[in-house]
């Protein structure tokens, strides 16, 4: 269509980031969400030039759905938007497949329309299940009910904050013809912090880093990471519920990047053997009254006795919540000790092989960083379980628990074994979803070969939850 003749919203990315920022300091401020619900419908019903709203919810594997409503419609039916249940894998089954899409107003988005397309805006919605109460399944109402909880009865702001490591590769569709190639095509061969301003992974980490800068993220910093074609980009932490958003946001803006550009950004844990995988280190905090309750100058590490706790926790049930951090074939690949992998159940400031490192840090930054996060984890269940288990799970009685010879499993079926028997992950999740949950990732594992091997495998890729093709999955 002729420019003249399209007159739908589009915005500089400075004027993004501006309104996005204002967004954000709303969640940030707790402003109340129906004070921001009246804010939002006025300014969709004066504002023309939108088309639709795209409203984001994420499955209990934490694929991310997206579901675009017409302007006019949505103004008129946003408190009853319904959709099919049946066809989520890990929701309803089709004898009761009526569910309802709310929207959580706050979590509104802006976004650049050269990358979504001009006449858009963002919000992520929460999952109503037939009774008016949040879906048991949609991890993102499970996270959002649990960190209001902690602020209601303790004051406890969670803080969270993801280096979310990629990979970029050559063609469009990399991921889903990997079972015809069987091979993984780099970009870029230049290494860590090692990258040409023109290469293709610069200008990707450069389009991507800026996208994200316009939709609020506060960038701190980006580079290549150390295996070749692989990059992280860093952002700013943010509330639990914010952090798991803009980790959903940041896997679909490199991805929509990666496409306009004919290439392939890939969130497998562990896309090629021989070099290093990507994680998702996730760094968590706790704060009351604007108080790091993580922060003592006299602690060991200069970490509080709250947050030594906190990771005593974490390393008693490390075993127990394994699957939800690392829920792929593909991610126990990356648990292999010679590429610095996260696999020993201990902390440490220093040991990168540790599951809990201890960074360096101050009265504003002090944090826990867990280390062993896949980043194909559902971001809603990965900070769900850390910190529910990290405030309310149990201590074991293990000699010299921070530094014991205790590893992860290496493998998915060990995994599965240690979360199904696990009486902490039914508290977690509760019988009915952990069973699903637990369903959903053993259906993926047996079509796989049993044992790693040396190399990747077709299944392990073409199966994979985030690679998720229904044609190809009909094909087995």
């Amino acid at each position: 269509m002729p420019n003249e003749m399209n007159d739908r919203l589009t915005h500089s990315y400075a004027e993004l980031e501006e309104l996005n920022l204002q967004a954000k300091e709303l969640r940030k401020k707790r402003t109340p969400s129906d004070q921001v619900r009246e804010q939002r419908l006025k300014y969709l019903t004066d504002e023309k030039g939108i088309k639709a709203v795209t409203v984001l919810f994420s499955d209990l594997e934490g694929r991310l759905h997206m579901l675009d409503y017409d302007k006019k419609f949505l103004l008129g039916s946003h408190e009853n938007l319904t959709f099919d249940g049946s066809s989520i894998r890990g929701f309803t089954a089709q004898r009761e497949s009526d569910l309802r899409l709310g929207i959580d107003w706050p979590a509104f988005y802006w976004a650049p329309s050269d990358i979504f397309g001009p006449g858009k805006v963002l919000v992520f919605g929460q999952v109503i299940d037939k009774d008016g109460k949040p879906y048991s399944a949609d991890m993102r109402s499970v996270l959002h009910e649990f960190a209001d909880r902690m602020y209601r009865d303790n004051k406890f702001t969670l803080n969270a904050a993801n280096e979310i490591e990629g990979f970029l590769f050559k063609g469009p569709d990399a991921e889903r013809r990997f079972h015809e190639t069987g091979q993984f095509e780099y970009v870029n061969t230049g290494g860590y912090y090692h990258s040409l301003p023109g290469d293709p992974l610069r200008q990707f980490i450069d389009t991507t880093a800026d996208v994200q800068r316009s939709m609020g993220f506060e960038n701190e910093k980006d580079h290549p990471e150390v295996a070749p074609s692989q990059f992280e980009i860093n952002y700013s932490y943010a509330d639990v519920v914010t952090a798991a958003d803009q980790i959903q946001l940041y896997k679909l803006i490199c991805r929509q990047v990666a496409t306009k550009m004919g290439l392939t950004a890939s969130f497998l844990p562990k896309p090629v053997v021989g070099v290093n995988g990507s994680g998702m280190h996730t760094n968590v905090s706790v704060s009351k009254d604007g108080t790091n309750l993580f922060w003592d100058e006299k602690g060991k590490e200069q970490l509080s006795s709250c947050g030594w706790e906190f990771v005593d926790r974490i390393l008693s049930h490390g075993k127990d919540i394994c699957l939800l951090l690392n829920p792929s074939v593909n991610a126990y690949r990356r648990l292999d000790p010679h590429f610095e992998a996260p696999n020993q159940i201990k902390a440490s400031a220093t040991d990168r092989g540790s599951m809990v490192r201890i960074p360096i840090g101050n009265k504003r930054s002090m944090r826990v960083e867990v280390r062993s996060v896949a980043p194909d984890a559902n971001p809603y269940l990965v900070l769900y379980s850390i910190f529910r288990t990290g405030i309310e799970g149990g201590i074991a009685k293990i000699d010299n628990l921070r530094e014991a010879e205790r590893y992860l499993p290496d493998n998915i079926y060990d995994a599965l074994d240690d979360f199904r028997k696990a009486e902490w992950t039914t508290e977690l999740l509760g019988e009915d979803v952990k069973a699903r949950y637990a369903d959903l990732k053993e259906a993926s594992a047996d079509r796989c070969p049993r044992l790693l091997g040396t190399f990747v495998k077709a299944p392990e890729v073409q199966y994979h939850h985030e690679v998720y093709n229904q044609f190809l999955w009909n094909k087995f």
